[in-house]
């Protein structure tokens, strides 16, 4: 069952449950499904990664407006940004814990016989393939930092 075909049965679901704010964020993960499939170059259906990509891309969205709201003292607004986030991040793998991302970050230096900082962009490139859905990448990048300085 792709995608698509889950959050059309989730928002039925929803809408029989009458669950607004859940509502809300499926229907912004379809709407970003059929902008996805409508764009140039973009297929008739959507690859597993793109779908990914597409799905972190909209948690990460509700993640920043939420800090905005949060800094502009808007709670009402920053939890309902927040309560869309954790919708969407239903539908994504589960994420690893920061230990596990140090873990696999050591053995990506390891193979690669990283010594300095200056091996960042190697490490980089391939801890965002591997762990691609997995792990945010900023906090991939972070770990990546901290190790190959130390």
């Amino acid at each position: 069952m792709s995608l698509e075909q889950k959050i059309a049965g989730d928002i039925k679901d929803a809408m029989l449950a009458r669950e607004a704010a859940k509502l809300e964020a499926l229907r912004a993960i379809k709407a970003a499904i059929l902008l996805a499939k409508t764009e140039k170059g973009g297929g008739a259906d959507l690859t597993a990664d793109a779908e990914l990509k597409l799905l972190q891309k909209l948690v990460k969205q509700r993640r920043e407006s939420a800090e905005i709201y949060v800094q502009n003292a808007r709670p009402e607004l920053a939890e309902k940004e927040t309560l869309e986030a954790s919708v969407i991040e239903a539908y994504l793998p589960e994420q690893l814990s920061e230990d596990e991302i140090a873990e696999a970050v050591k053995k990506i230096i390891t193979q690669l016989g990283a010594a300095s900082i200056k091996d960042l962009g190697k490490v980089m490139g391939i801890a965002s393939k591997s762990l691609a859905g997995k792990a945010d990448g900023k906090t991939v990048a972070e770990t990546v930092k901290k190790l190959l300085a130390s």
